[in-house]
């Protein structure tokens, strides 16, 4: 498969699996487009793992453990030794999951390692929430499980941010960022969850006004974190997800389960105008 054609197809099942980075990605510039949806695909993929719906927690474990030592390889990803170990599961697996190899192909070398090193570890730290069966506790608990399933996400991006052109942020601030989208999606999912799943994503005696308020403080984090970005595309980037995980936790406020696809539009050319 030559490159343009891997490229679109990235993009492709990048529209396909984001609701919350697809429209932001799209607006980057090409290097950072395609490194930035690379990058978000790697980890999509390890997600589709944790989240899947058939397979056993023992299988779930075992893969998402076998693909970080993988990812820990240093130089080429091993195509063939990753194909053999979903070999049994690539009929119920989704695409973006079997095409790991592919998205790794897509990053630029000067930082295809982090998108390793950052996927591999949430890999590792799901695996580890997979034989928990999900069963957050404490507080603790509910920072430990959002910061490899999202908090990661931001400390991922911000190496990007450094590769691409220096940009510094605060690793605090940037798991922050991950952090609290994954709120809003835990309180958006919350029934969904627990009636499909049984699994409830909530410390023991929080109510969801809890949640809400860690949903806040999280989303506080983010907008400290975008104070350390300057370039513009980068900016738009971050504001996009972050003004949309507020503005549908303002709809579940009203009673309402998400914004409507005319609030999404709303929003994208307001922080358009804005930036």
């Amino acid at each position: 498969m030559n490159d343009a054609k891997l490229e679109k197809d990235a993009m492709h099942i990048l529209k396909e699996t984001s609701r919350t980075f697809y429209i932001p990605i799209t607006l980057l510039k090409r290097q950072l487009k395609l490194t930035v949806g690379a990058a978000y695909l790697c980890m999509r993929a390890i997600d589709e793992i944790e989240d899947h719906e058939t397979l056993e927690a023992e299988v779930k474990a075992s893969l998402l453990r076998e693909t970080k030592i993988l990812l820990e390889e240093k130089g080429s990803f091993d195509e063939e030794a990753y194909q053999t170990l979903i070999q049994n599961y690539k009929e119920t697996l989704p695409e973006v999951t079997v095409r790991l190899g592919d998205w790794l192909r897509v990053c630029p070398e000067g930082i295809v390692e982090k998108v390793k090193q950052y996927t591999g570890e949430m890999a590792g730290g799901m695996a580890d929430w997979v034989e928990k069966d999900w069963s957050i506790e404490t507080k603790e608990d509910l920072d430990d499980y959002t910061y490899y399933v999202a908090g990661l996400v931001g400390v991922l991006l911000s190496e990007i941010w450094y590769w691409y052109d220096g940009t510094t942020t605060d690793e605090e601030l940037a798991v922050g960022f991950g952090r609290g989208l994954q709120a809003v999606n835990i309180l958006r999912n919350q029934e969904e969850d627990y009636q499909e799943r049984g699994v409830r994503f909530i410390p023991d005696g929080w109510t969801r006004d809890d949640v809400f308020d860690y949903a806040r403080e999280n989303l506080d984090a983010g907008d400290r974190y975008l104070t350390e970005i300057h370039t513009r595309t980068i900016m738009l980037f971050c504001k996009i997800p972050l003004a949309l995980a507020k503005r549908t936790l303002k709809a579940m406020e009203e009673g309402r389960e998400k914004v409507t696809r005319d609030e999404v539009e709303e929003i994208v050319e307001n922080v358009k105008k804005d930036s």
